[in-house]
């Protein structure tokens, strides 16, 4: 399977979105309001819908989030339903070849829907496109699943394999606020740039 950008604009022109919850991630809010400042640059790569971002920026005046997708559909989605978001935040990008940097990048079913090889380029990047002293942080899934992904699973010894040498880890434990569904299968996670 070739998860690129046609495959991924696919998905959601024919609304096989079965990742996206219609709404912000109690989890990642809570997350963004605990560790950034509203000036903070704040990237939210694979972004789909990015109902976190619109959240920050319409409820707690962050004024300097990025949303960053392969797919077009979703960002235009975007613009429609948030015309005062700055257009120059909204990058229709690959993650891969981004050449900004963050101080925080917040992971929400972005990395468990990338080809589990490129999982340590996705653990370099991170850390490339991070200021120092910045922090990757947000959510992952703690399962393996039936079906062949994406999404991908993993559990909390690979990932700390694939990260610890990049970043301390600071916090990575159960979410106690995630979304029922995902309830019990989901990790917290704050990894800051060594």
């Amino acid at each position: 399977m070739n998860l690129d950008e046609s495959y991924w604009e696919n998905r959601w022109v024919n609304s096989e979105t079965g990742w996206d919850i219609n709404g912000p991630s109690p989890a990642i809010i809570d997350l963004v309001l605990k560790y950034c400042k509203r000036s903070d640059k704040i990237l939210f790569p694979g972004a789909g819908s990015a109902h976190d971002a619109a959240y920050l920026f319409n409820e707690y005046g962050f004024q300097n989030i990025y949303i960053c997708d392969w797919a077009q559909t979703p960002l235009e989605r975007f613009k429609e339903q948030n015309p005062t978001f700055p257009k120059e935040h909204i990058l229709h990008a690959n993650y891969f070849k981004l050449n900004q940097s963050f101080d925080f990048i917040v992971e929400q079913t972005f990395f468990c829907a990338i080809d589990p090889t490129l999982r340590p380029k996705y653990a370099e990047k991170s850390k490339e496109i991070l200021n120092p002293n910045g922090v990757l942080m947000g959510l992952l899934f703690n399962r393996n699943f039936d079906i062949k992904g994406p999404p991908f699973g993993g559990t909390q010894e690979e990932y700390i394999s694939l990260f610890k040498n990049l970043f301390d880890i600071e916090t990575f434990e159960e979410s106690q606020k995630s979304i029922t569904p995902r309830k019990g299968y989901e990790l917290i996670f704050v990894f800051r740039k060594c």
